[in-house]
């Protein structure tokens, strides 16, 4: 007996269309399904076990490509800085290009900070990691179009959209940012998975505050 499950290789698919003039779809519409996203998991472009497993190219297109938004929720944000070295300089040019730029951070006084700490238990510790940030994004304070807040809501996973498409790590039990996985994601579709991430980040993003208010600006000091 014939086990109608059993889908052909692909190129028999196509021989067998192509002589019954009809498309392979039609024959095997199971092979189509399991080749074409078509519900909501289509936005998911890529996994990765780890953060550190993406590939910085995988970073430095999204950076360079983006044109509208960008915006940075991640707890510390440090090794943006690290594996960047130009990035602040990148930033500044796609600002004065028009484009958007949000950094949204932990609250380095903040009892959640001091609390991760403990769970994370490790040298770098997530105050020191989110001075790195804050020490890089200080040159670029009156720069019109990027712009930093403090928010704790977001400890527990980081949000990094460019335009269209988003890089987004649940953090698992206390682990740091590097060791959690991964999504890359690219919109769609409306209220898919992107469009849920994008509500989460900028949820937050309202409820923050500046990181620099109540601080005399480079302008106002000169």
């Amino acid at each position: 007996m014939q086990d109608e499950t059993r889908i052909p290789h692909p190129r028999h698919q196509w021989a067998a269309a192509e002589a019954l003039g009809v498309d392979a779809a039609v024959l095997w519409p199971e092979a189509i399904r399991n080749t074409v996203k078509t519900g909501p998991d289509r936005e998911v472009l890529a996994v990765y076990p780890y953060r550190s497993a993406c590939p910085k190219s995988v970073w430095r297109s999204l950076i360079t490509s983006a044109r509208d938004e960008m915006v940075f929720a991640g707890y510390t944000n440090y090794f943006l800085w690290l594996e960047h070295p130009n990035l602040a300089k990148v930033l500044k040019t796609k600002a004065g290009q028009g484009c958007r730029i949000r950094f949204l951070l932990g609250d380095p006084d903040s009892d959640v900070r001091r609390r991760r700490e403990e769970v994370e238990a490790v040298p770098l510790t997530v105050s020191t990691r989110i001075h790195i940030s804050l020490n890089e994004l200080k040159p670029l304070r009156d720069v019109a179009g990027i712009e930093a807040r403090f928010g704790d809501e977001h400890i527990a996973m980081s949000v990094f959209r460019f335009d269209s498409e988003m890089l987004v790590t649940p953090h698992l039990a206390n682990l740091v940012g590097h060791d959690s996985p991964m999504l890359h994601l690219r919109r769609y579709q409306d209220d898919g998975l992107f469009d849920r991430f994008a509500f989460h980040a900028s949820e937050l993003w309202k409820a923050g505050r500046d990181v620099w208010e109540g601080q005399t600006s480079a302008v106002e000091s000169a």
